[in-house]
């Protein structure tokens, strides 16, 4: 093994999965990624109900603590097998969450995040060694600056990693905690909406992370259904991309409504009329099947999803009519997530969270959290820069406004087709 070299570990703590790559800082190349479910999700799918969890039980606050930096730190080892270094050329560590896995991260309490005014214990960064984290490796760990209660580091270093080109630019990052933000000239403001776990697969009846196996398009050719999974295995399951496009799909050919409604086989004049099955007492859409399992998108899951885009659609229009804006202004969208690699902005629009004019602008940055904390680890400024970025942005609240009362139930219907 080589162990001449000064290397970095770049971590996205996200609250369904923990992304991680391993940098050489001189030349900027990845030497190794990984990729692994969070082991905290036994505490719960979304943030909500870790925090919830916490607040409970000081045990279980530090069991999500140990499981996550013993996570980190199985990691860190994988990756350094990976690239055929040894442990001790790793030498930093910079990790970017949301604020409540940060907070669990760090052995922080949860109160602050859990009561109003909903802020973070501090929204500056931490620098801190490895092991005072329980961690079997000992090298210099970095957290990225909170905001807010809900806008953790996550959307910093997102931000830090795509931010550039024409403003107003709209930036989506949909995943359980769907954090928002809308940059117009020099003024940053920023909202997250509690989407739950449905756009990154969970929640749902067949429902899984995007890891091979995992449908990721549903779409017709000839008038039949086709799909296409992660890595090109045998279907395992939905990732959130596929579960967005199979709906999609329904409401383009008439078999959800825009109310949400799953219609009954007689209401469907097309063949898809045959995949209407019963699936645990409720009706489905069977996308695939055979001589073991079926994966199937439920009447719930189709609820879940119209919650989520309804809670994203919100915070959208909360940010613009703060800016004093309108979607028609926006120039740029820049959307991540770990919903899937493939997601086709017409999917977002027939499900009704973009526009046409959204369609054309959108651009999508794979594992933009992670790229972000690259980016600061790479920048050599010691993260001021990083710094800087985060305490440029405005926190918006959703939580409990009439603003968001209103548009929430605005949106939660489907565009007609």
């Amino acid at each position: 093994m080589r162990s001449s070299e000064a290397l970095a570990l770049a971590f996205d703590l996200g609250t369904t999965t923990i992304a991680a790559s391993l940098l050489n800082p001189e030349t900027g190349e990845r030497l190794a990624s990984a990729v692994r479910l969070n082991p905290q999700r036994s505490y719960g799918a979304d943030v909500v109900t870790r925090l919830a969890a916490a607040l409970r039980s000081p045990d279980a606050a530090g069991s999500m603590r140990s499981l996550a930096n013993g996570e980190l730190d199985s990691m860190a080892a994988e990756l350094a097998d990976t690239a055929g270094v040894a442990p001790d050329a790793l030498i930093s560590a910079a990790v970017a969450g949301n604020s409540v896995m940060e907070h669990l991260l760090l052995g922080l309490p949860v109160n602050s995040l859990a009561y109003p005014p909903y802020r973070p214990l501090s929204p500056a960064g931490c620098t801190l060694r490895t092991r005072d984290l329980g961690w079997a490796m000992d090298m210099t760990c970095r957290t990225f600056p909170m905001p807010g209660g809900y806008v953790g580091g996550d959307l910093v270093a997102f931000l830090f990693g795509a931010a550039g080109g024409e403003t107003p630019c709209l930036y989506l990052d949909l995943g359980t905690n769907g954090e928002i933000a809308l940059a117009e000239g020099e003024r940053l403001f920023a909202t997250s909406a509690a989407a739950g776990p449905a756009f990154e697969g969970g929640n749902l009846a067949c429902g899984m992370v995007a890891l091979p196996g995992a449908i990721d398009r549903v779409f017709l050719d000839k008038g039949r259904l086709q799909m296409t999974t992660i890595s090109g295995c045998a279907p395992a399951g939905l990732c959130g991309s596929g579960a967005i496009a199979a709906l999609s799909l329904l409401l383009e050919q008439g078999v959800v409504d825009e109310t949400g409604r799953l219609l009954a086989p007689a209401e469907i004049s097309s063949n898809l009329a045959n995949h209407i099955r019963e699936m645990h007492g409720e009706p489905s859409f069977v996308l695939y099947r055979d001589a073991k399992s079926s994966i199937y998108l439920s009447q719930n899951d189709i609820r879940q999803i119209q919650l989520a885009k309804s809670a994203i659609c919100t915070g959208i229009e909360v940010l613009l009519s703060h800016a004093g804006l309108k979607r028609t202004d926006l120039k740029q969208v820049v959307l991540t997530g770990s919903f899937g690699a493939v997601l086709l902005p017409q999917d977002l629009k027939n499900i009704g969270i973009f526009d046409e004019n959204m369609v054309k602008i959108s651009r999508f940055v794979h594992e933009g959290a992670l790229r972000g904390v690259e980016a600061a680890t790479l920048a050599a400024d010691d993260f001021a820069s990083l710094d800087r970025l985060s305490e440029a942005i405005t926190v918006i609240p959703l939580s409990g406004t009439p603003a968001f009362e209103k548009n929430f139930f605005t949106y939660m219907n489907f565009p007609k087709h």
